[in-house]
């Protein structure tokens, strides 16, 4: 673990090789949402449909997806570092391939200013629905380590807050056991009696 004076070196990434990777994948779910508009319409188009009728929402998200991942990436190339602002533009510019269906200036920089706030705040909030990360320098499995023994308790204070019983017994606890039995009822217990 370094200190956070230490400098950190930013790697470049390979653009085409993500952008190309990103295109396909969201490529393949604007065919899948092809293919459910061509299952919704209300005529029967047969299965080119998927490509004929409802084409352009493969490629408005294939479109979408590898700028997305182009700016993103070319963007943090540039600047040399990883943070919110790549993010941010990436969102601007597939927000505004969307825009360009409407076909008016507002509409393209309403749909990009709408989706680079929205990554661009989904990025700043630690890029999980699940709660912000922590650091992403830090192992996860040696963060959750050091939260578990960070609130262990000793077993003397245990036995100290809770008292001996429901399952809880310290050392000696059967001699204790055995006195306390002897002197409230006069009854001498067995060394090997266990403790009930």
């Amino acid at each position: 673990m370094g200190s956070s004076a230490e400098d950190h070196h930013y790697h470049p990434q390979d653009i085409i090789s993500r952008t190309m990777k990103t295109t396909g994948l969201t490529g393949s779910v604007g065919l899948f949402a092809s293919a459910v508009q061509n299952t919704l319409a209300r005529q029967n188009v047969g299965p080119w449909g998927v490509f004929v009728r409802s084409g352009g929402t493969i490629g408005i998200f294939a479109a979408m997806g590898g700028t997305y991942e182009f700016v993103k990436t070319s963007s943090a190339n540039l600047r040399e570092t990883e943070d919110v602002w790549n993010v941010a533009l990436g969102g601007f510019f597939a927000g505004a391939i969307l825009g360009l269906r409407a076909r008016t200036f507002p509409a393209l920089l309403g749909h990009g200013a709408a989706l680079a706030t929205a990554m661009g705040a989904f990025e700043y909030t630690g890029g999980s629905l699940f709660g912000y990360k922590k650091n992403r320098d830090i192992d996860e499995f040696e963060r959750r380590e050091q939260l578990r023994t960070q609130w262990r308790t000793s077993g003397e204070q245990t036995l100290a807050e809770l008292g001996e019983g429901r399952g809880i017994y310290g050392p000696g606890y059967q001699e204790r056991r055995r006195e306390r039995i002897k002197e409230a009822y006069g009854i001498d217990v067995p060394t090997g009696a266990p403790a009930s």
